[in-house]
């Protein structure tokens, strides 16, 4: 099976050669981010020309042309990304009051690192957000608020099942322990702790998570379910569903992402070859089922496709993970995966997905919630977080720097 996979992928890869004509401009995309950036700042300024700092940047819908913004609370899973783009951008422009601005929405999260955990999204509020800065900055305080955070999503840990517990709030509506694929990124924050200071058991906590989500988050022809259901107290695995998808069998474009970007940084944090083994499955069976734009559908089983919208948010994450994965690939994989990356990057820097002038995001066209109704053909942040950090990484494989040394 595995060679088969990498055969399909090397196939799809080939076929799409001529899909993308356009060249990415690495500068001039994120020259367009950080402009964008600093137009959402002063949009954001109220009457008496202040920010409020607790206020993140959530969408555009696409009748809209100024951002929704919600307040950062432990139920706004997406308090987080506004935070880390600007800790971005200030990675690309070296702008002091960029960094100034990143450091107040950081701190306004500060609150969560103190509170119990409300549900498994700790990593995507605190780590793209303190992450971030600490990286660029080694402020020790935003290290200890990460540590302490980090302590918080591991009380989520049912040693039973060997997953962290998703939503508590929906336990009784799913009939067990619920764990969602969307929580594979969240275990970066827990792998980050154990080699920072924190408790040895938190790196235990993440590779079991990953190992038990290995098992039986997906089907047999690695695609995922968004949900997975266990016993709670038996630790017996009960029923994989979808929350957000289409149906249960189908593959929700952004889940499969969570996974490919997921163990792809399990592989990088553990070097465990069944992780990078399973980490190439995962993401050709996206690839192979890709448009000819490289955008996905917001799920690959839609019926209504070709008229169902696309998700751009999915199209940013899986660039990403992408041009992480190709580090650890033989080379002639490792070339397809860069290569992919670099034309999914193209297809989202092109005018049918960027925002242009229209709105202060960086890009349309992503899908948050479709069975809910919500976030349909909108701008969302997590898309221009993803789509910033992808410009950044294939910026330093550009020039020949080490992706990994800034992971």
């Amino acid at each position: 099976m595995k060679y088969a996979l990498f055969g399909l992928g090397m196939m799809f890869l080939t076929s799409c050669v001529s899909t993308t004509s356009e060249t990415l401009d690495l500068e001039k995309a994120l020259s367009y981010c950080d402009t964008h950036v600093c137009r959402t700042l002063n949009e954001l300024k109220e009457d008496n020309d202040s920010i409020d700092y607790s206020m993140m940047p959530r969408n555009i819908m696409a009748s809209d042309s100024r951002w929704h913004c919600r307040k950062a609370d432990k139920a706004e899973w997406c308090g987080g990304f506004w935070p880390g783009v600007l800790w971005y951008d200030y990675e690309a422009t070296k702008n002091e009051d960029i960094r100034r601005q990143a450091e107040k929405f950081t701190e306004s999260l500060e609150f969560l690192s103190k509170t119990p955990a409300f549900d498994h999204d700790l990593g995507f509020l605190m780590f793209c957000s303190y992450g971030n800065g600490y990286r660029l900055t080694n402020n020790p305080k935003y290290k200890q608020i990460i540590l302490d955070t980090a302590d918080s999503l591991a009380t989520l840990y049912n040693p039973a099942v060997g997953t962290i517990l998703s939503w508590p709030r929906n336990v009784e509506i799913y009939g067990g322990h619920n764990t969602i694929m969307d929580n594979m990124i969240n275990l970066e924050m827990l792998f980050w702790a154990a080699k920072n200071g924190g408790d040895r058991r938190l790196y235990d906590i993440a590779v079991d998570h990953a190992a038990t989500t290995m098992k039986h988050h997906f089907r047999d022809d690695y695609t995922s379910y968004h949900v997975a259901v266990y016993d709670s107290v038996s630790g017996d695995f009960i029923k994989g569903m979808t929350h957000q998808g289409y149906a249960d069998n189908s593959m929700w474009a952004r889940g499969q992402a969570w996974a490919i970007y997921g163990y792809t940084m399990v592989y990088r944090e553990t070097r465990d070859p069944r992780f990078l083994d399973f980490a190439q499955k995962v993401t050709d069976v996206y690839l192979q089922r890709l448009p000819d734009d490289y955008v996905p559908y917001w799920d690959f089983d839609d019926p209504a496709i070709p008229d169902a919208p696309k998700d751009a948010s999915a199209a940013c994450v899986v660039a990403s993970a992408l041009l992480e994965l190709q580090n650890y690939v033989q080379p002639e994989k490792s070339a397809s995966y860069k290569d992919t990356a670099r034309r999914i990057l193209t297809s989202l820097s092109s005018d049918r997905y960027l925002c242009g002038d229209s709105k202060p995001a960086f890009l349309l066209h992503s899908v948050g919630h479709m069975p809910a109704g919500s976030e349909i053909d909108a701008s969302i942040i997590y898309a221009d977080y993803y789509y910033i950090e992808a410009l950044l990484r294939m910026k330093k494989i550009d020039q020949g720097k080490d992706v990994l040394a800034s992971l």
